[in-house]
């Protein structure tokens, strides 16, 4: 087991009460987690402050607290260690206590508001196909090599991340890519880490519940290019206008990517369909299973990332060509009703319009496009009426919906989203609140040859209803009511 004193090295210390030479056998954040033997994060929270658990941390045996403060009464044979911030702290003496995993790995962060979970599973498959193996933190899963473990948060916490990072080095990765969240980044869990590159890939309104302002949201997202060493990569998507700002401080190699403007990764769309796409890249031409503009970036991205990691520009498209994208991200449903049925994870504003975009833009205009959206309780109440007239924009029908409502009352999320539907579009909009129920109307009002697009949750499979998951999947549900007809 490590001695504390090796494990606090770079943490920025302030004061230190008691043995450093001890051994320490666990880190914990979460009091109700502390075991014997572990030293205790005493993080102030959102809604709760580490440092009222302190004294349950010791009995409960810890031997170390890193805190903010030092409390007044010091136990016997318990270190304090004051640090200026202890979620910085965190995933620095993380890092250490797990022996820096990400120094052994190539480690690639990918942050935007959309685009992340698809671009980081198809690094992930790329490389494993590619011979490597790989390690995945996102959204919808982790994944160390092939082996999928259950994923609770876009950016887990700084221990859980160090220990998975651990995990994949002991499995023989040699990558590993990961999806960096605005949170993680504002709240330093990932600090401490080392990675070979990071990746942006948009941002649009998202968070402001969290952020409060988009300037704020911005400024969340450079975090990780700010924190790049002279030896990463930084690539953008020069296409965003925002997204020379996140080059702006960082010390990385800076490369571009784009599908309009000059760039050092550069695609041209020659055929889009809902069969997939045929892009030009680079001056090669390749065809993918993946459908629309949206993901021609994501596309572009993984192969500018794969190409500075220095794989072949032809392998790397003849592995990305073989591909489909992530879970719940424009996944269609068979049925024998030659329905298309689609469902996506797009709760932003931005997100919707892409894949709604994306749609009208391959239709015939013989078919009806049926949306399903609703927004989540507890979360930015200002793009409700936005995400609502977006699908009347470029829907034929629309149905509102629950999404997660969590401790909001659902009607009064619908109520929200309402304002943004116009006196026109007002006939064709509908309200269910039963998430369930609407999915089933969308599939009895279409016919053979419609579309359906059930948006907002993707790949989750529970409906958060005052502090219980429920079992909710949209896959399943629209599966169920369209074969069944």
């Amino acid at each position: 087991m490590p001695l504390l004193k090796d494990i606090l090295f770079g943490a920025s210390l302030l004061e230190i009460h008691g043995d450093r030479e001890q051994e320490i056998t666990s880190l914990a954040i979460d009091s109700r987690k502390v075991q014997k033997g572990s030293l205790f994060f005493a993080v102030p929270g959102l809604t709760v402050d580490g440092h009222d658990f302190i004294d349950k941390a010791v009995e409960s045996g810890a031997v170390a607290i890193v805190c903010e403060e030092i409390p007044q009464d010091l136990r016997k044979n318990t270190a304090y260690i004051q640090v200026e911030n202890s979620a910085a702290a965190t995933g620095v003496v993380a890092a250490n206590f797990f022996d820096n995993p990400s120094k052994k790995l190539k480690l690639v962060g990918i942050t935007g508001t959309n685009g992340k979970t698809t671009t980081a599973t198809l690094l992930h498959q790329l490389f494993q196909q590619l011979g490597y193996k790989a390690g995945l933190l996102s959204t919808v899963e982790n994944k160390i090599s092939e082996k999928v473990l259950e994923s609770k948060y876009t950016t887990p916490d700084a221990l859980a991340i160090n220990e998975l990072l651990a995990k994949m080095v002991k499995e023989g990765c040699s990558h590993a890519f990961m999806e960096v969240s605005s949170h993680a980044l504002v709240q330093h869990r990932t600090k401490g880490l080392d990675f070979a590159g990071g990746v942006f890939t948009n941002i649009s309104h998202d968070h402001l519940d969290y952020h409060e302002t988009f300037d704020e949201y911005i400024k969340a997202k450079k975090l990780l290019f700010d924190g790049l060493s002279r030896d990463a990569f930084a690539l953008m998507n020069v296409d965003d206008k925002r997204g020379h700002v996140m080059m702006q401080n960082t010390r990385a190699d800076k490369n571009t990517y784009s599908l309009k403007s000059m760039a050092d990764y550069k695609a041209k769309i020659l055929h889009n369909t809902l069969q997939g796409l045929e892009l030009d890249i680079d001056g090669i031409s390749a065809w993918f299973k993946l459908i629309g503009d949206f993901n021609a970036y994501n596309l572009l991205a993984v192969y500018a990332t794969g190409v500075l990691l220095e794989e072949e520009k032809e392998d790397v498209l003849t592995a990305l060509s073989q591909m489909d994208g992530a879970r719940g991200r424009f996944e269609q449903v068979n049925n024998p009703n030659d329905i298309l049925a689609i469902v996506d994870y797009a709760h932003t504003p931005d997100a919707l319009e892409n894949v709604l975009k994306t749609i009208d833009n391959l239709r015939t205009r013989q078919e009806t496009v049926i949306t399903v959206i609703g927004c989540g309780g507890n979360r930015d109440k200002g793009k409700r009426p936005e995400m609502a007239r977006i699908a009347a924009q470029f829907s034929n029908k629309v149905i509102l919906t629950s999404d997660n409502p969590r401790d909001e009352d659902p009607n009064q999320i619908l109520t929200d989203m309402m304002a943004g539907v116009g006196k026109v579009d007002q006939k064709k909009t509908m309200v269910i609140a039963d998430r369930k129920e609407a999915i089933r109307t969308a599939c009895n009002l279409a016919s053979p040859m419609d579309i359906i697009l059930v948006a907002g949750k993707g790949h989750e499979t529970y409906q958060e209803i005052k502090g219980v998951r429920n079992h909710f999947d949209d896959k399943e549900i629209l599966n169920e009511m369209l074969n069944s007809q």
